[in-house]
C-alpha cells in the first residue's frame, strides 16, 4: 500500500532555494561574503538582540500561542485594530496556511512568471494549478495582465509582490489600489510587502485600506534584520484574518522570536538608520555594476538586480564564476529574467569583495556578446 497520498507522490522532490551552506558543503570553500539571500548583514536592533538573549533563558517554556503582546505592538505601530493582525513563521509560513485554507485539488491560483516561487510550491503542494502572467518590460509585474487573468479564471488567489522580488521594481500605491479594486470578490489578493519598509513613501496603499478579499504580508526578515528568527505578520479584515487561527501552528513562533520582534518594532530609530545604510549600499552596488559594464535595475529593496547584457546561459556562467571567488549571490531562474544576477546589499567590505569577484568573473568568461 502506498505510504503517501497520490498528490504527494506526484510532486517532485524539489529544493526551491539552494542555500549558501549547501554550496559550501559541496565545494569545501566557505563564502567570504553572503550576498544572495536578501538578508540584512546589518543585523537586528541591539535592543532586539538583548531581548532575545533575555528570552533565551526561558526557552524551556513555549511562547505565547496568541502572540498577544506582539500583535498589539504591530497594531498600535500601524494604527489598525488588534483583530486585523495575525502572526506566523515568516511570510512563507503564512502563505502555506493561506493556501491550505483556500485551495483544494483542481483549484487555480495566479502569479507572475518568475516571481517569488515559494507561493507556487505551496499551491502545487495542496493540488492547485498555477497560472502565470509574464512580467511587463521584463522587470515589472504586469498589473493589467494580473487583473485580466483574474477576471478570466476567477482563481482562489492572486499573488503580487510590491516591491518585487527578484527584480526590485515597484508600483506606486495608486496602481496597487486599482489592482485591489478590480480583483474579483471571490479571489483573495495576496499582497506581499516584504520589502515595504525599504520602498519610497508613495509605494504602499494606506494600511487602513481593507477588503474581505485582501491580505497584506509583512516581515521582520528584511529591514529589521531578523531572517533567522522566522517571524512575519498578515494584515486584513478581522473575518479574513481569523481564519488563520483554524490551521496555524499555535506554538510555531518561538518565545525568542516574539521577544525580538517586539523590541525591534519599538526601535524605529534603529530601523531608520539601517534603511539609510541599505540605501547607500544600493547606490554602491549600482556603481559597481556600471563600472563592470552591466546594467543595474532601479530597486526599492535590499538588493539590486543586474542585467548582464546576455542571456540566461551567460548570466549563469557569470554567477558561477562569482561564487567560485567566494561571494554568494543568486539569479532569477525563469527566462527572460534569468539574464540577470541578483545581489543583496552589504557592508563596504562585502561590496568590495563582490566588485573584485565580478571583475574577475567577467575577465574569466568574457563580456556578453552583442546581439
Amino acid at each position: 500500500m502506498p505510504l503517501f497520498t497520490r498528490l504527494a507522490r506526484s510532486l517532485p522532490a524539489t529544493i526551491p532555494f539552494v542555500g549558501p551552506e549547501a554550496i559550501e558543503r559541496r565545494t569545501g570553500v566557505p563564502f567570504r561574503a553572503r550576498l544572495g539571500a536578501n538578508e540584512s548583514v546589518f543585523g537586528p536592533s541591539p535592543n532586539a538582540i538583548a531581548a532575545m538573549a533575555e528570552a533565551a533563558r526561558d526557552a524551556w517554556a513555549y511562547g505565547d500561542p496568541e502572540n498577544h503582546e506582539l500583535k498589539r505592538a504591530i497594531a498600535d505601530h500601524l494604527g489598525i485594530g488588534f483583530d486585523n493582525v495575525t502572526v506566523g513563521e515568516g511570510i512563507d509560513g503564512l502563505l502555506g496556511y493561506l493556501v491550505r485554507l483556500t485551495c483544494a485539488p483542481g483549484d487555480v491560483v495566479v502569479t507572475s512568471r518568475g516571481a517569488y516561487p515559494t507561493f507556487n510550491f505551496h499551491a502545487t503542494g495542496y493540488g492547485a494549478s498555477v497560472d502565470f502572467v509574464p512580467y511587463r518590460s521584463d522587470d515589472r509585474e504586469d498589473i493589467d495582465g494580473l487583473i485580466e487573468r483574474a477576471k478570466a479564471l476567477r482563481p482562489k488567489l492572486v499573488y503580487f509582490a510590491n516591491p518585487d522580488n527578484p527584480t526590485g521594481s515597484w508600483h506606486e500605491a495608486e496602481a496597487v489600489e486599482r489592482l485591489i479594486a478590480e480583483i474579483p470578490e471571490d479571489t483573495i489578493l495576496v499582497l506581499d510587502e516584504a520589502y515595504g519598509d525599504l520602498a519610497p513613501a508613495a509605494t504602499l496603499p494606506p494600511i487602513t485600506l481593507m477588503r474581505p478579499n485582501l491580505l497584506r504580508f509583512r516581515t521582520f526578515s528584511k529591514a529589521y534584520g531578523m531572517a533567522g528568527m522566522r517571524i512575519a505578520y498578515a494584515i486584513g479584515e478581522p473575518n479574513t484574518v481569523v481564519q488563520f487561527d483554524k490551521v496555524r501552528n499555535h506554538f510555531g513562533v518561538s518565545r525568542v522570536a516574539q521577544a525580538g520582534a517586539l523590541a525591534a518594532i519599538k526601535d524605529q530609530d534603529y530601523l531608520r538608520a539601517v534603511i539609510a545604510r541599505i540605501t547607500a549600499a544600493r547606490h554602491r552596488l549600482t556603481d559597481i555594476a556600471l563600472t563592470a559594464g552591466l546594467t543595474p535595475l532601479p530597486s526599492a529593496t535590499n538588493f539590486v538586480a543586474i542585467d548582464c547584457g546576455g542571456d540566461g546561459d551567460y548570466a549563469r556562467a557569470l554567477l558561477e564564476a562569482v561564487i567560485r571567488r567566494g561571494v554568494f549571490i543568486r539569479m532569477p531562474g525563469v527566462a527572460p529574467l534569468d539574464r540577470m544576477i541578483r545581489v543583496t546589499v552589504g557592508r563596504d567590505e562585502d561590496l568590495a569583495l563582490f566588485a573584485t569577484a565580478l571583475a574577475g568573473a567577467i575577465e574569466e568568461i568574457g563580456a556578453p556578446k552583442a546581439e
